[in-house]
């Protein structure tokens, strides 16, 4: 149920993981949620690389630690603070998640009135019109989704 039926302050997720199409959406997302009164709930997934060796072997090049929970909450931060002009009265509250990007923004859009991703973030398939998380949710979202298309730089 949207959050406007309900009585609660309308709610627009925006899914973000640093890649032009997810900054537009971030945009297009605080631009929207300026013009209905919504809040945004900005939302970056994020999860351990699956091991390329095998078993018992660090994937190749993995001699360096990583910290992906960290490096997720700088890229939000980054695209909340470079997106958000210092003067709005738009409220954006930043949630960082581990787990599948397509599940996580379907979960996070719960109750939500918007759903708004990019058309395609940082997967292997840049000539894809349509990415896999995109599709996943415009498929299984609870509430209507808006796709956004990046900058094409091809």
């Amino acid at each position: 149920m949207p959050a406007q039926e309900n009585g609660k302050d309308p709610r627009i997720v925006a899914g973000v993981d640093g890649s032009d199409s997810s900054l537009g959406a971030l945009r297009w997302a605080i631009r929207q949620a300026g013009l209905t009164g919504a809040t945004v709930q900005a939302v970056a997934a994020w999860h351990y690389p699956v091991a390329t060796g095998g078993y018992g072997w660090p994937p190749v090049g993995a001699e360096q630690s990583y910290d992906f929970k960290e490096i997720a909450e700088k890229t939000l931060a980054d695209a909340i603070s470079n997106t958000l002009d210092p003067g709005s009265d738009v409220r954006v509250h930043a949630q960082v998640v581990e787990g599948n990007a397509a599940q996580v923004l379907i979960d996070a859009s719960a109750g939500a009135d918007l759903l708004v991703v990019g058309s395609r973030g940082h997967g292997g398939f840049t000539e894809a019109l349509l990415g896999s998380v995109s599709q996943h949710c415009v498929h299984h979202a609870p509430c209507p989704v808006v796709i956004i298309r990046g900058h094409d730089h091809d």
